[in-house]
């Protein structure tokens, strides 16, 4: 999940609002931790927790329990398979050898496969500030979170089930909560934000705890990949620099499910490139709201959204603003290619603020940012502040992933703890440092350029919804045509849905198979 900048005028955290704390934290490495003993494992039924060689840890820290361990059998997508799940923490330390923060995993590794040739995939979510069980949940883990099919914002009413499209065919899977989300758990919530809320400390951070459990689990030598969605984007690129220049390990590539590559493509309030971005999100959603985005019609119709967004549109934003007829004109095509009204086309001059209450709001429904299809009944349709205006998937059904973790932890991984899953933080959001130093924003698609030239086997696997208005498509496609070197291992998916894409079995199962092929040429 991510919480992109611009719902700040939606009354929802910015990803922009911590860039006044202070400076980055210079590099180190964390000193090696106390890792929880290798045990042996009981059947599922029963459920074990194994002997840890932990410090003496306080508060919220001390009431994670030592790692639990357990066998499973089950069939995905006609591929029976026996695996052990293993929940846990991971001791973080400062560079004085105390521990800084307990991280919360979950791996999941086939029985009987030979470790070096059997792919792991670290996971990972966005926000900053989302815990894992969005991906774990929804789209990779063993189990599924199902919402109803009739209603997808149901979350009162979603199911946890066999995932029949979990990643676990095709590669070991170990889930990460970041530091302060999910159960993972600062030492001291006073050094938190120095330590970890930030760009740079966040990468260092993963880059470790990926690093602890690939040592402690003999599988330094497997082939590694990083999965990121959302923020998890620009995580991934962040720890995949990280892992290589402070652990010493270089990874395979690069899984990125509707990831923001760089925040300059967010900035729509202040870049016309990042509006125009947003253009084609508009026109899918459009298309499929009046059935008219057919699968043997959509690619066409996407590129020509694309063509136009980035070209007549585009001119038009940054040039002097149209007026009299020709405004009329420009306005009249905008509303004509998004269905928003043309008289709040107008309003906003033809610049659309997709987080704005009068552009989600239409006939009485009030649409998602991560997915412009979806919407709820508008409890403003008068018209409200934009600060006032619900998100239906961040503060709506996407809820319902916390609540379904920590049952699926307690009942089936025998990981149980009274800390409840923190799916969001807003403080860690609100608490972020975007800056790489110097006072700048950190800017990764530099960053992805050198990993691509430097790691020349490295490939990067990017999906994208055709109606996510957080992340929208044109960013990654944009990002992979400036891309000077090793543009041919990138490769873009798109695909029916939203930000969340998984939600939607179709897509789902579609993307699972995608991430099989890519993951058969390691």
């Amino acid at each position: 999940m991510h919480v992109p900048y611009f719902v700040k005028k939606t009354g929802f955290p910015s990803l922009l609002t911590s860039c006044s704390i202070a400076a980055l934290l210079c590099l180190s490495a964390f000193s090696a931790p106390v890792h929880a003993e290798q045990a042996e494992a009981p059947s599922k039924t029963q459920g074990s927790t194994a002997k840890a060689d932990t410090p003496a840890f306080e508060g919220k820290a001390a009431l994670l329990p030592q790692d639990a361990v357990t066998h499973h059998t089950a069939t995905f997508n006609g591929h029976k398979i026996s695996y052990t799940a293993r929940a846990g923490t991971l001791t973080l330390r400062d560079k004085d050898g105390h521990p800084s923060a307990r991280i919360f995993y979950v791996a999941y590794t086939q029985d009987g496969a030979a470790p070096e040739n059997r792919p792991v995939s670290f996971f990972f979510n966005g926000g900053p500030g989302a815990g894992t069980a969005y991906l774990h949940l929804g789209a990779a883990g063993p189990e599924i979170l199902s919402f109803p099919a009739g209603n997808p914002t149901d979350g009162a009413n979603a199911k946890l089930a066999i995932n029949p499209d979990s990643w676990l065919p095709s590669t070991d899977m170990v889930f990460l909560d970041a530091p302060g989300t999910g159960w993972s758990v600062p030492t001291d919530e006073k050094k938190a934000a120095k330590e970890f809320y930030g760009v740079k400390q966040d990468a260092r951070a993963f880059a470790k705890a990926i690093q602890l459990w690939s040592s402690t689990s003999k599988r330094l030598t497997s082939p590694r990949y990083l999965a990121g969605e959302s923020y998890g984007g620009i995580r991934s690129i962040e720890v995949a620099n990280a892992l290589m220049e402070q652990q010493s390990i270089i990874v395979n590539g690069l899984i990125m499910i509707s990831p923001a590559l760089d925040m300059s493509l967010l900035e729509t309030g202040i870049n016309p490139l990042a509006t125009a971005m947003a253009l084609p999100t508009f026109e899918a959603a459009n298309l499929s709201l009046h059935h008219q985005l057919q699968p043997d019609t959509t690619a066409r119709q996407l590129n020509s959204a694309y063509s136009y967004a980035l070209g007549p549109y585009l001119n038009k934003l940054v040039n002097t603003p149209p007026a009299g007829d020709a405004a009329d004109t420009f306005y009249n095509e905008i509303a004509q290619r998004t269905g928003i009204p043309v008289n709040i086309v107008k309003k906003e001059r033809g610049a659309l603020e997709a987080s704005a209450h009068d552009i989600r709001s239409r006939d009485g429904r009030l649409y998602s940012l991560y997915d412009a299809t979806l919407s709820i009944a508008d409890p403003y349709p008068e018209g409200v502040s934009d600060s006032d205006s619900p998100e239906p998937t961040l503060s709506g059904f996407g809820r319902a992933y916390g609540s379904a973790f920590e049952q699926y932890a307690a009942s089936d991984l025998k990981f149980a703890t009274p800390i409840t899953y923190n799916l969001l933080d807003l403080n860690v959001n609100a608490s972020w440092d975007y800056r790489a130093g110097q006072g700048l924003l950190a800017h990764q698609i530099p960053v992805l350029r050198q990993l691509l030239a430097l790691n020349p086997s490295m490939r990067v696997f990017i999906a994208n919804g055709y109606f996510d208005l957080a992340c929208p498509f044109a960013t990654s496609r944009w990002v992979k045509e400036h891309i000077p070197v090793g543009q041919d291992r990138i490769s873009l998916h798109l695909y029916s849905g939203g930000h969340m894409l998984y939600t939607r079995p179709e897509s789902r199962a579609a993307l699972t198979q995608d991430v099989k092929a890519f993951l058969s040429h390691s």
